[in-house]
């Protein structure tokens, strides 16, 4: 009698772990594919860049098709380099400059968005998409236009509302004002997707919070601060995070925008470093070195707002 409840006992528990089995395997299975096309895609290029930083990788080496191995030498001279810091510390100031502006103009634009009549909403909305949908170099053509010296509209409107003498005012002739027009740009064409995404958690904000807040005679910040923002907190929080790595590693924008020509080390940031490093001074093998250190810190500077965006969706 013993020995057969102890068997069933033991039939119990095989089969209750089975079942967790099961259903811890389930999702890996299922995530399983999309793992292994990831790990090709972007596994292998990852696994070649370390294998180029790790070589003399020259013109002569790639008309040989073959690099000369030398270590961590790459790594020592970039890291020994000035140039590599300043423009690390310049990149990520602009950087900050920039998610800031995109992400809370972004989501003031949102917050407008719920409070305006339908036909504004829709004329706002078709703008947003039309600034989303419009190519980055086609948007820098436009910048250049606006702000060209002779012809451009900028120095016009400035001068017509009486802001100053901006007569072929050159904006390009100083760093600070490189990147003052390079970060319209970016926020120009930034802020679309986070209005548009952020509108759309702005469903998920319960309305009758809403209503009860604003009939205890909350106002419009307390009711933003205790109601609204931890609702949308999870997607800005997801929006910071892409906003950090698309304007780490912002390339078009600076290079075209600034010009070529005028490309210093003085107002490099990290992206058109790598570009002259790895391609204007062919030396590829310190390039892949920049590519990588870059990877490294854009994904220091991302993970703190993964977290908290896992346990925010834990919660």
């Amino acid at each position: 009698m013993v020995s057969a409840a102890a068997a069933t006992e033991r039939s119990r528990r095989w089969h209750l772990t089975r079942r967790r089995l099961s259903r811890r395997g389930t999702p890996i299975l299922l995530l399983a594919p999309v793992v292994v096309v990831l790990g090709a895609v972007l596994g292998y290029p990852i696994v070649q860049l370390v294998e180029l930083s790790l070589q003399r990788y020259g013109l002569f080496e790639l008309v040989q098709h073959h690099g000369v191995y030398i270590g961590l030498a790459n790594f020592s001279s970039v890291l020994s380099d000035p140039v590599f810091w300043s423009t690390l510390e310049r990149t990520l100031l602009f950087t900050i400059a920039n998610v800031g502006l995109t992400v809370v103009g972004g989501a003031l634009i949102a917050l407008l968005l719920v409070r305006v009549s339908n036909w504004v909403r829709l004329l706002l909305s078709g703008a947003l998409v039309l600034v989303w949908s419009m190519p980055v170099v086609v948007a820098v053509q436009v910048w250049q236009f606006m702000t060209n010296y002779e012809y451009g509209v900028l120095n016009n409107v400035l001068t017509d509302l009486h802001l100053g003498n901006f007569f072929q005012h050159n904006w390009y002739t100083t760093t600070l004002s490189q990147y003052a027009m390079v970060t319209s740009l970016i926020v120009w064409a930034g802020i679309p997707f986070v209005t548009i995404t952020t509108y759309a958690a702005l469903a998920g904000v319960p309305r009758e919070l809403v209503e009860a807040a604003q009939v205890d005679g909350a106002r419009f910040w307390r009711i933003f601060k205790d109601v609204t923002l931890p609702v949308l907190a999870p997607v800005l929080l997801i929006l910071t995070s892409l906003s950090i790595i698309w304007d780490f590693g912002a390339f078009t924008q600076p290079y075209l925008l600034i010009g070529p020509g005028q490309q210093y080390p003085n107002n490099y940031l990290m992206s058109v470093y790598l570009y002259i490093e790895g391609y204007g001074q062919t030396d590829f093998g310190r390039g892949a070195t920049i590519a990588i250190l870059m990877l490294a810190i854009v994904a220091v500077l991302s993970v703190v707002y993964v977290r908290q965006t896992l346990r925010a969706g834990d919660a």
